[in-house]
C-alpha cells in the first residue's frame, strides 16, 4: 500500500474593453462574467443574463473557484492565468541541481517536502512549495494525507498518533478524522492556502455526507488519490467494482483505464458545496507505488492519458506520486532516478504542454460548440489567445475514427499539438483516429471566425 507519512502540518478585477459594436461588447461581457470569481453563495454556471448573449446552444462554465481564487489567501499560489500547478508529492529539495532537474521535467510545485528540504531555495528559483510545517517561503501548507483512511470520518478524540504509531482515536474503535483535521489546520497562519489529499474513504467507503465534510470543511484545495493503473485492490467489489459493476470484481480491461482518473476528479468535485466553489487537483502515479507482486508499473502512455482525463474532467492541478515501493527499482525520486527513464520523457512532454496551455486551462469551458456523434469520447473545449482548443480522450479500448463537428465558425485547419501534424477541416467537421483507451489528442483550431465568441 502507499506509504503514509505524518503530516504536521478579492474579487477578480475585470477591465471592460471598449468594443467597436454593441454586439462585441456584449460577448466580451459574457466571457468576463463567466471567468470572474464565484462567491460561495453563487451558482457555478454562467448567469442566464450572460448566456443569452451567446449563440444558441453554447454555454460557458467558469473554472472551479474562479480565476481569482488563489488571490484570497496569503501565502498562496499566483493568480496569473499563465500559471497552472504541476506538482510532485513528497520530494526533497536540497540543492540547485534538484531544482534544475525538476524544472526540466516541467514541475513547478512541491506538494509536501522532506523535513530537510530548503523551501527558501524553492522560492528563490520561482517555484512553489507546500510543506506540512510553517516554513518561510511557502506558497501554502499541507494539512494531511489520506486521513479519511487512517482516522476515519468522525469527531472522537485524537490521541496525537498517526498510522503505524498505535491507537489513533479514543475510544479505539471510533473515528476521529474530523478532529485530526481541525487540530492540524490550527498550526498554520489563518489566511494561508491549505491543501489536503484524501483516499479511498472519500472516493469509495464513506457515506457522501461523511466524505463531503472532509472535502468542504478543512482545506482550500483538495484532491484524492486512486491509482487505477497500479493498485492491486482497486478493482475489487468494494472499490472499483462497487462503482462500475456492483457485486463483482472488475476485469483489468474494465478497471485499468485512464477514464477512471477523470471519474476520481468527478467524484471529489461532486462533493464540493457549493458546486465549483474550490479547486480540485488530481493525483497520478509515475512508477510502481505498491509492493504487492500483482501491482504493475504504470506505462508512459498511461501516465499521459491519466493526466489528460483528469484535466478534461476539471482538475485545476496535477500532482505526481513520485515513489516506487515495488518492482526492481525502489525509489523516492522516480522522475530524477535512472529507473524513471522510461516515464520521464512522457511526463516532461505533458507537463510542458499543460504549461503552454495554462491560459486556456484557466479559462471558462465551453459546451455545445464542438460535438461528436461517436460515443466513448471525453471532451473539453476552451478558448484563449485568439484560438479555440479541444482536448479529447477515448474511453474505449479499440481503434476507431472519430468525427468532431463545430456548431459555428469556419476554421481552416486543426493543429494536433505535440504530434507534428495538421488536419484539414471539411466544412465544420474533421475526423481523427484514436488507437485505444489511452489515446488523447489536443487540437488547436487555426484561421477563420469562431462564432463571434470574442476569441479572435
Amino acid at each position: 500500500m502507499k506509504a503514509k507519512f505524518e503530516l504536521r502540518n478579492g474579487l477578480y478585477k475585470t477591465m471592460w474593453s471598449s468594443a467597436k459594436s454593441m454586439w462585441k461588447s456584449a460577448i466580451i461581457m459574457a466571457f468576463i462574467l463567466a471567468a470572474s470569481y464565484i462567491s460561495p453563495s453563487a451558482r457555478t454556471d454562467v448567469p442566464a443574463s450572460a448566456q443569452v448573449l451567446l449563440p444558441p446552444g453554447i454555454s460557458l462554465h467558469p473554472i472551479d473557484g474562479g480565476t481569482a481564487y488563489y488571490g484570497r489567501f496569503s501565502p498562496s499560489l499566483p493568480d496569473d492565468p499563465g500559471f497552472f500547478p504541476v506538482g510532485v508529492w513528497f520530494e526533497s529539495v536540497l540543492s540547485d541541481v534538484d531544482i534544475a532537474t525538476d524544472r526540466a521535467a516541467g514541475l513547478n510545485t512541491y506538494v509536501q517536502l522532506t523535513d530537510d528540504s530548503n523551501v527558501d531555495l524553492v522560492k528563490s528559483n520561482g517555484l512553489h512549495a507546500f510543506p506540512s510545517t510553517t516554513k518561510s517561503g511557502s506558497s501554502g501548507f499541507v494539512i494531511s494525507d489520506e486521513v479519511d483512511m487512517w482516522g476515519g470520518g468522525g469527531n472522537s478524540n485524537w490521541t496525537g498518533r498517526t498510522q503505524g504509531e498505535g491507537i489513533i482515536c479514543d475510544p479505539p474503535d471510533s473515528a476521529c478524522g474530523y478532529t485530526i483535521q481541525e487540530s492540524l489546520k490550527l498550526q498554520f497562519p489563518r489566511q494561508s492556502l491549505l491543501y489536503a489529499n484524501y483516499g479511498k474513504g472519500v472516493t469509495f467507503h464513506l457515506k457522501d455526507s461523511e466524505a463531503a465534510q472532509f472535502v468542504n470543511q478543512y482545506q482550500d484545495v483538495v484532491s484524492a488519490d486512486n491509482y487505477w493503473f497500479t493498485d492491486p485492490y482497486i478493482c475489487s467489489p468494494v472499490e472499483g467494482g462497487a462503482v462500475f459493476a456492483p457485486g463483482r470484481d472488475l476485469s483489468d480491461e474494465e478497471c485499468r483505464t485512464a477514464a477512471h482518473y477523470g471519474w476520481t476528479v468527478d467524484r471529489v468535485r461532486s462533493l464540493v458545496q457549493p458546486a465549483g466553489s474550490k479547486p480540485v487537483w488530481a493525483f497520478v502515479e509515475v512508477g510502481q507505488p505498491f509492493s504487492d507482486p500483482a501491482s504493475p508499473p504504470i506505462s508512459p502512455a498511461q501516465v499521459r492519458a491519466a493526466v489528460w482525463s483528469s484535466l478534461i474532467h476539471g482538475a485545476r492541478g496535477i500532482v505526481y506520486f513520485n515513489h516506487n515501493f515495488g518492482g526492481t527499482c525502489l525509489s523516492q525520486h522516480v522522475l530524477r532516478d535512472e529507473c524513471g527513464g522510461d516515464v520521464r520523457p512522457a511526463v516532461t512532454a505533458v507537463n510542458h504542454l499543460i504549461t503552454s496551455l495554462a491560459p486556456a486551462l484557466n479559462a471558462p469551458s465551453i459546451t455545445g460548440l464542438i460535438t461528436s456523434g461517436t460515443p466513448g469520447v471525453d471532451m473539453l473545449v476552451k478558448a484563449s489567445g485568439g484560438h479555440l482548443y479541444l482536448m479529447a480522450a477515448s474511453t474505449r479500448n479499440e481503434r476507431r475514427d472519430v468525427a468532431f463537428s463545430l456548431a459555428c465558425g469556419s476554421p481552416e485547419q486543426v493543429t494536433v499539438l505535440d504530434e507534428g501534424r495538421t488536419i484539414s477541416m471539411s466544412g465544420k467537421t474533421f475526423t481523427d483516429t484514436f488507437d485505444d483507451a489511452n489515446a488523447v489528442h489536443v487540437y488547436r483550431f487555426d484561421g477563420g471566425s469562431s462564432c463571434n465568441l470574442g476569441i479572435n
